[in-house]
């Protein structure tokens, strides 16, 4: 059984395995209120003032894993009976205080917030602008800072708190990434969900064999589990998925014509420097927060939506179904959608409530064979991946080594001074990895683990690989008439 990293994670897995079941039964319209008490039948909570508190805010969850998923929309959301927790005062002065004679927290308070009461330093908060100047001289480390972990964690500062101490998403600056999900220790932020319709569809292709339905792996599933890629793959064709293809074939696409991309571009076309496109995540912060730079993004599509469009190259009746760690894929399934491409996404959270909704023991599953991908298009889970990639690419052009300069952003902060810097036009780069999670898609909000070391397993999934070379993996397809351009 899955030991969780958290309660939090533990309860959202509930709650999807509670809705695959009841979806798989057809009861759920029927049952669907009777989740709560069903996680939490006793009266003892979790961890919340009472039971009854607990199971509204299961209540919510359920919503959000039935609610229609709608081009246009976003698909993170605050829960709002789970957002009373954080502290209303960004900093705080603990009892550390000893209200010493050089009184720096005063005077670095430019706004006279900071005051002495019976020999210790308080806040007045009326005055307080949460600049953060008393923590950084206070030399007793007196002076705690309380910003909510939301706030923290989100890097495109698109949380904003409300009055009532509540947190609102501002959908123009959000980019899906998920970290607020990830990083709230209340629960009080999820993503939504299409399982509802996933697990029909599976339904309706394990009682119809003229239905076929893909799963596609993202390479960092091999991160997630005990058990080798061969069970996990026989786990999830015992499912009822047609076929299990890997998304790191897309990437070897994706990476083949971004290399040819890049020499026509920035080598022969003397543009300044290309931009990644296999992060959606990434692309929506340069479209949200530096606009005038969406031009050096590469105009491929991401590996999700390239290995789409070869399933249905093959089988134009295939239903895909994308599983990977990545909240911003439900929101760039979206936008295909609204474009005329059908796919479906799903994140390796809900891919575990699956498995253990159809009562699968992974550890028992029959190994399948999996070799659709190059080592380079397994490589692009971890950061340096997509860079590695396509420089084995322009490596076949027989071009300077000074004509291909990378630069890897290893999450938001990264990627934010590259885009200034490019901005500027200061770059000494001409190329920029952009990944919006810290590791790269090992990091993503929505795995069921975040160990770091995870990229040594990468590693040996990618050595694994019966093709080396991105062109031997692509020898064995048609991709001559295959475009895989945006449609926007």
């Amino acid at each position: 059984m899955r030991t969780f990293e958290t309660d939090v994670q533990w309860i959202r897995y509930e709650v999807l395995k509670k809705v695959i079941q009841k979806t798989i039964d057809q009861s759920f319209d029927t049952t669907k209120y009777q989740i709560p008490n069903e996680i939490l039948p006793g009266n003892k909570p979790i961890s919340r003032c009472c039971v009854y508190h607990e199971r509204a805010i299961i209540e919510e969850r359920v919503n959000l894993a039935s609610n229609l998923m709608l081009p246009g929309q976003n698909i993170i959301h605050t829960i709002e009976s789970a957002c009373d927790e954080c502290s209303r005062e960004h900093y705080t002065i603990t009892d550390s205080c000893r209200g010493c004679f050089a009184q720096r927290c005063m005077q670095a308070c430019k706004c006279g917030a900071i005051e002495k009461i019976d020999g210790k330093a308080h806040i007045d908060y009326s005055k307080c602008v949460s600049c953060g100047k008393c923590k950084e001289v206070c030399p007793f480390n007196a002076i705690v800072d309380n910003l909510k972990p939301c706030i923290r964690a989100c890097k495109g500062k698109a949380i904003q708190i409300c009055d009532d101490n509540k947190v609102k998403i501002e959908d123009e600056k959000c980019i899906s990434c998920g970290a607020c999900v990830y990083q709230c220790p209340f629960g009080a932020i999820s993503d939504q969900s299409e399982i509802i319709p996933i697990t029909k569809l599976i339904e309706q292709s394990r009682k119809d064999k003229n239905v076929n339905v893909y799963a596609v792996i993202a390479p960092a599933i091999v991160t997630q589990y005990t058990a080798n890629i061969g069970q996990i793959v026989g786990a999830i064709k015992q499912i009822g998925f047609t076929d299990v293809i890997e998304a790191a074939l897309g990437a070897d696409l994706v990476a083949y014509y971004e290399g040819k991309e890049f020499v026509e571009r920035v080598i022969e076309g003397e543009e300044s420097c290309m931009l990644t496109s296999c992060c959606p995540a990434f692309v929506s912060y340069v479209e949200k927060q530096y606009p005038e730079l969406v031009g050096n993004i590469s105009t491929m599509v991401s590996p999700m939506i390239a290995t789409r469009r070869l399933i249905k190259q093959i089988d134009d009746k295939a239903e895909v179904v994308f599983i990977g760690p990545c909240m911003a894929n439900k929101e760039e399934k979206l936008r295909y959608e609204k474009a005329g491409e059908k796919i479906y996404a799903m994140t390796f959270e809900e891919l575990e409530a699956l498995i253990d909704a159809y009562g699968i023991n992974m550890s028992e599953c029959t190994e399948e064979v999996l070799n659709n991908a190059s080592y380079f298009g397994r490589s692009f889970a971890r950061t340096g991946g997509v860079s590695d990639a396509v420089a084995s690419i322009i490596e076949t052009k027989n071009l300077p080594p000074s004509s291909y300069r990378p630069l890897v952003c290893n999450g938001l902060q990264e990627v934010d001074k590259a885009l200034k810097i490019l901005k500027m036009r200061k770059n000494t780069f001409n190329f920029i990895e952009g990944m919006a999670c810290v590791g790269g898609c090992i990091g993503g909000a929505a795995c069921l683990t975040h160990d770091p070391r995870q990229n040594k397993n990468v590693e040996i999934y990618a050595k694994k690989a019966v093709e080396k070379s991105i062109n031997d993996s692509l020898r064995v397809i048609d991709y001559t008439h295959l475009d895989l351009h945006k449609p926007y």
